[in-house]
């Protein structure tokens, strides 16, 4: 037999009167007043910015850049394409974006804390006097309500962690863009110098030969031979650098495609990547706010100020709602349950920080020196910012002036190489004068690859400081399965 209890109704909730509408109305108001109060603000951002560039080169104009596709200006269409499969195959790339989706997934629940919950659970109870055991099920209903900032600030650290994996995602961009730009640079400009100190090479073994022949007819000493020699040899030695350059590119371009081994394609020579007449045009200093490190320090304020919110949150009572329903069953009389044999209770819930209320007024204290040092990391990343943006530009206009300087050099030795082939034509001078020359304009081109090489560097150098990566929202790699 079941154990008699007091039998509740199955809702004791009853219909307000008119009369008792102010009052419940007061109650809202009260709640919502509550469920703002004790939120954190979100400090002023003012990035330090400067109003101008100091190192931009003269005429520079004001508005916005676009720093989508910044390294077509470089005029290569294999490194277009090579952009654009790392984009899409890249590892660390693929990471970030597997964490922005998670961090995403998450931020769409961010309030799901503070909803209802129903929790159903069974139990063995067994009467003191040993002539009784029952089965008791029953649920129970939870609602704690987001008071004192709890849902602004809950918003806030979870839209915080979003945006810090937003820039997390756009700092992985950003860094392949550059470094696939830089291996193509280093590995086409290295082509062309081992083509050079090849043909330098050649030069300097012909020039050894026609002097041995000099030698045996006593025109010149063994010691002029002896100089050409060593010069051959530290010719011949020099090609190890290009080399190693080009082996060591090529494998780090198949590290950053997801590959692994490098294209074949890649280690055929091919043309330099070269900006030629481009110049710096527009250069607006709220083109840093493109640049992942000031976005996740931005992130990090927004997460920290979410995160003093809920730590204020903490300081007071957490109230809430709750409910109860059970039914019980003798299982030593019979193994029916009965369904008015129900017990049911709902009420508020009150929880009050007492013994450990000091220890959450610290951890509300900690918070908000942790908020002003996100303030500060935030001016500091704006700093580095600028500091590092400068650095390019002012790199990249002097080296512009390298490689015109190199080029006009190089056409002037061209010139002279030209008038000593004409000479050698005439019998005006010697096959040795012209290999003397050939050498010289070989490594005249060899000062003209080293300078476009640095000029493009320092290209790929300003817009990784600007942050420029392919768009604002390009598409990810595809998560795995």
């Amino acid at each position: 037999m079941f154990q008699r209890r007091n039998k509740l109704p199955t809702s004791i909730m009853k219909t307000a009167y008119p009369r008792r509408l102010p009052a419940v109305g007061l109650l809202a108001w009260g709640l919502v007043a509550l469920a703002g109060c004790a939120v954190a603000p979100v400090p002023q951002l003012k990035p330090p910015v400067p109003d101008a560039w100091r190192n931009a080169p003269a005429g520079v104009a004001p508005p916005t850049a676009d720093l989508r596709g910044w390294w077509q200006a470089l005029g290569d269409p294999q490194l277009n394409e090579l952009i654009d499969h790392a984009l899409q195959s890249n590892l660390d790339v693929a990471q970030a974006a597997e964490r922005m989706r998670a961090a995403r997934l998450l931020n769409r629940h961010a309030h799901d804390p503070y909803l209802p919950s129903l929790h159903g659970r069974t139990n063995d109870v067994i009467d003191p006097d040993t002539t009784a055991s029952y089965f008791v099920a029953g649920f129970d209903a939870v609602w704690e309500l987001p008071l004192f900032g709890a849902w602004q600030s809950g918003k806030r650290l979870s839209q915080g962690q979003l945006d810090a994996a937003d820039a997390a995602v756009r700092g992985a961009q950003v860094s392949l863009v550059a470094e696939v730009s830089r291996r193509w640079i280093e590995l086409r400009s290295a082509q062309q110098q081992a083509r050079l100190l090849g043909d330098i090479g050649d030069a300097l073994q012909e020039k050894l030969r026609l002097l041995k022949v000099r030698e045996q007819l006593k025109l010149v000493s063994p010691l002029e031979v002896a100089h050409a020699e060593a010069e051959l040899a530290r010719a011949q030695a020099a090609m190890a650098e290009p080399q190693q350059t080009i082996n060591s590119s090529a494998q780090q371009l198949a590290v950053l495609l997801g590959q692994p081994e490098p294209d074949p394609q890649w280690l055929q020579p091919g043309a330099q990547p070269q900006l030629g007449e481009w110049q710096l045009t527009t250069a607006p200093a709220d083109m840093l706010r493109a640049r992942p490190e000031i976005a996740s320090a931005e992130a990090d304020v927004l997460r920290a100020a979410g995160e003093l919110g809920m730590s204020r949150a903490d300081i007071y009572p957490h109230i809430g709602l709750g409910s109860s329903l059970q039914w019980s069953a003798n299982i030593a009389a019979n193994h029916r349950v009965h369904t008015g044999e129900a017990i049911f209770s709902y009420g508020p819930i009150l929880d009050i920080p007492l013994f450990d209320w000091g220890q959450r007024v610290a951890a509300a204290h900690a918070k908000d020196h942790e908020l002003r040092a996100a303030v500060l990391a935030y001016r500091q990343a704006v700093l580095q910012g600028v500091a590092e943006a400068e650095t390019a530009m002012g790199d990249l206009e002097q080296l512009r002036g390298r490689e015109t300087a190199s080029q006009q050099a190089a056409q002037a030795v061209q010139s002279s190489t030209a008038a000593l082939r004409k000479r050698a034509q005439l019998n005006l001078s010697s096959n040795l004068d012209m290999q003397d020359g050939l050498i010289e304009g070989h490594r005249a081109q060899l000062d003209v690859v080293s300078a476009i090489a640095a000029r493009d560097l320092a290209y790929v150098a300003l817009y990784k400081a600007l942050g420029g990566a392919a768009m604002p929202n390009p598409p990810l790699p595809r998560s795995v399965d």
